[in-house]
């Protein structure tokens, strides 16, 4: 008889230690660890070119706009996570007694990956819309030219528009800003 592997549930002050002096990111989870995969190009070129257009879209304006070096502390769930891009209203709300894990995004993006689209899209998003500063979630595809977006309109109410074309531009509800997806995916090569 094949023993059963023990797993070990962490708490969130044992995550955060582990966490400072990792070398690899990780999400925490309801008590578990998770090792976070290494992007690919496409992912990378991505996230880089919406976290450039943000930033200059938002240059002199009362918002910050981080990548996915910034980790994000879901208060409601106790979870950390650390999105693609986000963007933080001014002032920047921390977990209380740390000073590198902030609490209130208005926006977040995550780029999908094979092994993860699943996430993002279901048990991500339903933890993002427990964050009361959250208004607004892009999911934009790698491997073809799709972003999907959701605005918050009330409590509990989305509105969910899709851009599938380079003329397209995408219009963010939370922090008044336009973007082309000529931008969001340049030098973008997507494969056969």
């Amino acid at each position: 008889m094949i023993a059963p592997v023990e797993t070990k549930t962490y708490t969130a002050e044992e995550y955060l230690e582990l966490e400072i002096n990792s070398l690899d990111r990780h999400e925490f989870i309801n008590g578990d660890i998770v090792l976070m995969a290494g992007g690919t190009p496409n992912h990378n070129e991505i996230t880089t070119n919406l976290v450039v257009a943000l930033k200059l879209a938002l240059k002199g304006k009362p918002y910050r706009t981080f990548g996915s070096d910034q980790r994000l502390w879901i208060s409601q769930l106790n979870n950390y996570t650390y999105p693609d891009a986000m963007v933080v209203a001014r002032p920047i709300e921390l977990q209380s007694g740390r000073t590198d894990t902030i609490t209130n995004p208005v926006f977040i993006a995550e780029v999908l990956s094979k092994g993860t689209k699943a996430y993002d899209r279901d048990e991500k998003f339903a933890a993002y819309r427990s964050i009361p500063s959250f208004q607004e979630y892009l999911f934009i595809a790698q491997y073809r030219l799709r972003v999907e977006q959701y605005s918050k309109t009330d409590a509990n109410k989305w509105i969910f528009s899709e851009y599938s074309c380079m003329g397209d531009r995408l219009s963010l509800t939370s922090v008044a800003v336009e973007i082309s997806l000529a931008n969001l995916y340049e030098n973008i090569e997507f494969g056969e």
